[in-house]
């Protein structure tokens, strides 16, 4: 039965007629190695199958967000729970077919939760130099009486070799300045601007400043574990360049693609389940005109909410506001 919406939610939805044109544009094989005929595709396929028919060495930077080791409805693809012993012999099934994508200078993120962390590291350890682990606060999780709230995933940030690349700057968040500190009169590491005091910071492995995408904004889909769009793009910034090719195996509703093209990177993308295949085109086809990524301005991650409060700041200015979008951040 279809779900009856509210006017004010924006979550993505089809209608029959864009099912059956996005499900046109969609590869289900591959029938041939030329890259240039992947790029900027989303493969509907068993990605355990279609891995052995890539080229080899393709990709600057490969973000895997795979099934947890959770009982899980992905519209109708169900995946269930295993031993710890068999998910770990799943992890090993298609970690270094995934790897054999990747550039040796490339860079490689998985997700997981904090139960399979450990398995995933130990595997990804085997093969790659571990760079570091990143925490992310998701905000969401069930309350229990009887532990703590699960609001955190990790993501593990591997690498082929020693040789990589890593654009800090590019990542950096803009933070406002409480106590501005001077030397001589001038500012000390930090800018004064008529919209306030603020500071370019380096990121730490501890994120707290994501939303997980709901009903009111436009990038949520039905997707149950959907990522947001700033997490991905915060490692698309950090560890490609534009240009650069983005390969995801699970793509699942297209994250990584969207934010991949509204970075000028091409793409690749495999996903199982055909419907999250369309919502990926349509969100794909959004980003055409559509470069938003939240709390992203400026060529540079603004403290949450600071943004936010800026751009209301200058409603009475609404030429300078021109094109911009006011969103949560």
């Amino acid at each position: 039965m279809e779900k009856k919406r509210a006017p004010r939610n924006k979550t993505l939805t089809l209608s029959d007629e864009e099912r059956t044109n996005y499900s046109k544009k969609l590869l289900t094989s591959v029938s041939e190695k030329d890259l240039n005929s992947l790029l900027g595709k989303t493969i509907c396929s068993d990605t355990m199958e279609i891995l052995p028919q890539l080229p080899k060495g393709f990709s600057d930077l490969v973000i895997v967000d795979p099934p947890y080791n959770l009982s899980k409805d992905f519209n109708g693809t169900k995946f269930k729970r295993m031993s710890d012993t068999d998910y770990r012999e799943y992890l090993e099934s298609w970690i270094p077919a995934v790897l054999s994508t990747l550039k040796p200078s490339g860079t490689i993120y998985v997700c997981c939760d904090w139960k399979n962390s450990s398995p995933v590291y130990d595997i990804l350890s085997k093969h790659t130099f571990v760079q570091n682990r990143i925490t992310w606060q998701r905000e969401k999780g069930r309350g229990t009486k009887f532990s703590w709230k699960n609001a955190t995933e990790d993501i593990w940030f591997c690498t082929p070799s020693k040789d990589y690349y890593f654009d800090v700057e590019s990542v950096k968040q803009k933070r406002r300045v409480i106590a501005p500190y001077k030397v001589d009169g001038k500012p000390k590491d930090w800018d004064e601007t008529e919209d306030g005091n603020f500071r370019l910071t380096h990121p730490s492995n501890f994120w707290d400043d994501i939303s997980i995408p709901y009903w009111s904004m436009p990038e949520n889909t039905d997707h149950p574990t959907q990522k947001p769009e700033k997490l991905i793009a915060k490692l698309v910034l950090a560890s490609s360049k534009p240009g650069d090719i983005v390969f995801d195996p699970f793509m699942g509703s297209g994250t990584t693609s969207v934010v991949a093209k509204k970075l000028d990177r091409k793409y690749l993308g495999i996903e199982i389940n055909e419907e999250y295949c369309c919502w990926a085109e349509k969100r794909l086809e959004r980003a055409e005109q559509d470069k938003f990524i939240q709390g992203y301005s400026g060529g540079v991650f603004w403290e949450r909410n600071t943004l936010n409060q800026q751009l209301q700041a200058k409603r009475a200015e609404p030429k300078k506001l021109k094109g911009e979008q006011v969103g949560l951040f």
